[in-house]
């Protein structure tokens, strides 16, 4: 049986810290399932999901002390299980642009929250436009929709919100 590990590792960014990383878990007998990197700002952030025997995971938690120093980077790990897919969920795509102001991914992620719909991925990033130089802002994300709601409505009143927002939005089911 597989045992599940989370591990989020944050410090300078410099060439070589996802080679660190891979070798260690790899060396402790783990396997890499899932994982994101970004650089932001300055700083080099990950998180992935490790599986592995009890025993490689027990290796990997016992070795984070020594792969933080090694690398310079603060690792934080915790376990965790296998994910619960939940039923009749339908993944969809939502792109956003609009001119940066605070408030956009709070007021975004409110609106599938009060709807009870889960934010399965997000990646937001900032840009300056072209000929202006104005600041953008633009946001990827997947959500699950509950089966039982009435897309079409969903995206209407999507739609509406991000007019009422200024937000150029976009909404098509995940393929």
């Amino acid at each position: 049986m597989s045992n599940f590990l989370v591990l989020s590792a944050m410090g300078p960014d410099r060439a070589g810290l996802v080679d660190g990383l891979s070798q260690f878990i790899l060396q402790q007998d783990g396997n890499i399932t899932e994982s994101r990197m970004a650089v932001l700002g300055g700083e080099f952030a990950l998180i992935m999901l490790i599986d592995g025997s009890e025993d490689s995971i027990q290796k990997i938690e016992a070795g984070i002390d020594e792969c933080q120093q090694s690398l310079g980077l603060t690792i934080l790990s915790k376990r965790t299980s296998a994910r619960q897919l939940i039923d009749k969920m339908l993944p969809y795509n939502i792109e956003v642009v609009s001119m940066d102001h605070p408030g956009i991914v709070r007021e975004v992620a409110d609106f599938f929250a009060q709807r009870k719909i889960n934010i399965e991925q997000m990646e937001t990033s900032s840009y300056a436009a072209p000929h202006t130089g104005t600041t953008m802002f633009a946001m990827r994300m997947t959500i699950g929709i509950p089966a039982e709601q009435a897309v079409g409505k969903l995206k209407q009143a999507f739609y509406r919100f991000c007019d009422e927002l200024n937000l150029d939005a976009d909404m098509e089911a995940e393929k």
